[in-house]
């Protein structure tokens, strides 16, 4: 066999091959769309990977999914969880966890009046770490009404908020997350 027959056969069978399938409902999503969610990770973990998918015919929603990791042995166990303050459907929104907590969840309701979600991070505190070395994230997704993945960039850094616009006009939202890291010993700061 010549090599441009190869070729030829072997641009053939990529034209038969299976395509990828776009079908975004296999994803392991904790809601459906204009459906509240709440999520919480297991006792001593942590958030560390975001994925959500758009759908203007699905009322402008997110349909999302998370990934949970188990801190470092070094931070210890968490000592207390709450849900942090909450934002209204519509509004802008900055939240970073009281009391140097970490993000280990998240709830969420839709409101069709608005085409938007109200949100409320479950945090957890670690005896007295402090956070440092602290970033925003670039816009995720980086355009509205794209998909979004969103994860943490190496053990060791931790989700303690996000900071999240809305579009009035595309029914969207954009997020940055923040991301620190914990030191290894005690310390007496409050949310740095």
């Amino acid at each position: 066999m010549s090599i441009p027959l190869l070729v030829l056969s072997a641009l053939m069978l990529g034209s038969v091959a299976p395509q990828h399938n776009t079908d975004h409902y296999d994803m392991g999503w904790v809601n459906a769309y204009r459906q509240g969610f709440n999520f919480q990770c297991p006792h001593g973990e942590v958030l560390v990977a975001i994925r959500s998918y758009f759908s203007e015919k699905e009322g402008s929603d997110r349909l999302w999914s998370f990934e949970c990791q188990a801190t470092p042995e070094g931070l210890g166990q968490p000592t207390d969880c709450w849900w942090d303050d909450i934002n209204r459907a519509g509004l802008e929104w900055t939240s970073t966890c009281s009391r140097n907590g970490l993000v280990a969840g998240v709830q969420s309701k839709y409101f069709e009046s608005v085409l938007d979600r109200e949100w409320q991070f479950y945090c957890c505190y670690y005896t007295r770490r402090c956070p440092y070395s602290c970033m925003k994230t670039t816009d995720v997704p980086e355009y509205y009404r794209e998909e979004g993945e969103m994860v943490v960039p190496s053990y060791g850094y931790f989700i303690r908020g996000a900071q999240t616009t809305f579009s009035g006009v595309l029914r969207d939202r954009q997020w940055k997350y923040i991301i620190c890291r914990m030191t290894d010993f005690d310390c007496d700061y409050e949310n740095l």
